[in-house]
């Protein structure tokens, strides 16, 4: 194929108007890999994803390659992402495996430093309770299920999103709809869960000695309360951090889980004991 084709076609296809998808894909059929890449640089990036979201998978690894290779690294990346093969442009280039271990160590160690040592928060916010936990001990049993229910309630809500950004569902424009569905979900969500950990409460603990003027029923109807906030929560902000990472350019597959883990731990902590030793008056 002559150069002057090739520019001649380029041209004819730059309008979104007048992009014929399958009489691309057709000429594309005639062309070198080199005259294929030069192609996908002329086109716009919608054009390109939908031709490449069409292309047999071993041609697009070997397009992202070339235009790799031909110093064209943005587009390759922003194909990337618009074609979900990577969630962030600040994800390393190359495969997992391809990549050093230092490589990874350096993209991942700053965050989990730092968010270590902000787990320092949440044995304050515990030392700061101790007599409401020694008033009641009951609370303390029920400290791992605030923090598990409010992990992992988030994290299925990161997970999706992460997800429907990688597949093109939503965008960064979608955040409102994407808070307001999470937290119609967690309401539920969390309705169900306080039902199942008040009458856990009820039925199982009984025994526990309670402080003078104080029934199981208003410790459940506390603690599951103050897990149905935490869920609550954890859900709406599990939804909107991959959303902030992308928009700030970062990795959310990397960010988001460790982020989300240190702030349900200091949140969850600090809600349930808030909200406990409220209701209960300890």
């Amino acid at each position: 194929m002559a150069a002057v084709d090739m520019a001649v076609f380029e041209q004819s296809v730059a309008s979104e108007t007048e992009f014929d998808l399958h009489q691309v894909l057709a000429f594309m059929r005639r062309l070198s890999l080199k005259e294929k890449t030069e192609l996908i640089v002329g086109l716009t990036l919608n054009q390109a994803t939908d031709v490449l979201s069409e292309t047999p998978f071993r041609e697009v690894n070997e397009l992202l390659e070339q235009l790799e290779e031909t110093g064209h690294e943005v587009r390759a990346r922003q194909i990337s992402m618009a074609l979900g093969l990577i969630s962030s442009e600040a994800e390393p280039a190359g495969d997992y495996l391809d990549n050093s271990v230092l490589s990874h160590v350096r993209e991942r160690v700053g965050w989990i430093v730092g968010l270590a040592l902000m787990g320092i928060v949440s044995g304050l916010i515990i030392s700061k309770y101790e007599d409401a936990i020694g008033a009641l001990v009951l609370l303390a049993v029920y400290m791992p299920v605030v923090a598990a229910a409010g992990g992992n309630t988030g994290s299925q809500a990161a997970t999706l999103v992460v997800r429907a950004l990688a597949t093109g569902d939503i965008t960064l424009t979608d955040w409102a709809k994407v808070l307001w569905k999470e937290f119609r979900i967690s309401l539920l969500i969390a309705g169900v869960l306080a039902l199942v950990i008040v009458g856990r409460v009820v039925l199982f603990s009984g025994g526990i000695p309670l402080p003078n003027g104080m029934d199981i029923y208003s410790v459940g109807l506390a603690i599951g309360l103050a897990i149905s906030v935490q869920v609550v929560i954890s859900t709406s902000l599990g939804g909107l951090l991959p959303l902030v990472a992308r928009g700030f350019r970062l990795d959310p597959a990397v960010l988001v889980s460790p982020v989300l883990a240190s702030v349900v731990d200091i949140t969850g902590m600090l809600i349930y004991f808030f909200t406990v030793t409220r209701l209960l008056g300890l």
